[in-house]
């Protein structure tokens, strides 16, 4: 990837992913919030302004430095989590999993408004602003599709963890939360062997497919 492509892919995806972002952490704390915890409301973090939920290195710095090493192929990073006091919420153990999903359910509904609005831009007349526009929307459509699939891979910290220790057991879920540590270095090594292609890659194709029948 040249210096001009990486800049034009960098101005395609900057506000996709940032409205991903935003709106999946935003989401959080307003579920949070609704369900008793008041800790990201007082900590400022139910907010649709980016720099609230920015990590510099994990949502600017490491996803660059992929992008470039990868030549654009592979692309990975992550926002400051929205603090939520599980004990705070009215049933800490049933709330957990609507404060978990409530992330993927942001980047559902996105999905739905991106590709509304590539479908606008399909229909109406072309013009200097059709073809940015058009590949702007595909970028939203396929970060959010990602974010969504990817926090709800059943592994903590991600989304789908949290949901599953909220429907397991009480001694299971316990005993499922002493992994959390190793999430992370567990998922990077999936995502560096693509091992997690193998259920990531159905699921994108399935979902494009189907996006593809409605934009028809």
């Amino acid at each position: 990837m040249d210096y001009s492509e990486l800049i034009q892919t960098i101005a395609i995806y900057a506000l996709p992913v940032l409205f991903a972002i935003t709106l999946h952490e935003a989401a959080h704390g307003y579920m949070a919030r609704r369900c008793g915890d008041m800790t990201a409301h007082m900590l400022g973090r139910i907010s649709l302004n980016p720099m609230r939920h920015i990590d510099w290195f994990g949502t600017i710095v490491l996803p660059l430095v992929m992008m470039l090493v990868s030549g654009g192929r592979l692309l990975f990073g992550w926002a400051k989590p929205v603090p939520v006091n599980f004990s705070a919420l009215n049933q800490p153990k049933r709330d957990m999993a609507w404060v978990a999903a409530a992330g993927p359910a942001a980047n559902f509904l996105m999905t739905i408004l991106w590709v509304v609005l590539l479908k606008v831009v399909l229909q109406i007349p072309e013009n200097a602003y059709s073809e940015p526009l058009r590949q702007m929307s595909a970028a939203g459509i396929q970060v959010n599709l990602v974010f969504m699939f990817l926090n709800l891979v059943p592994i903590l910290p991600l989304d789908g963890g949290r949901i599953l220790t909220s429907v397991l057991p009480n001694r299971l879920a316990w005993q499922y939360a002493r992994l959390e540590p190793y999430g992370m270095p567990i998922l990077i090594v999936l995502l560096l062997t693509n091992a997690l292609d193998l259920v990531l890659n159905p699921l994108m194709h399935m979902s494009t497919a189907l996006i593809r029948q409605l934009l028809l």
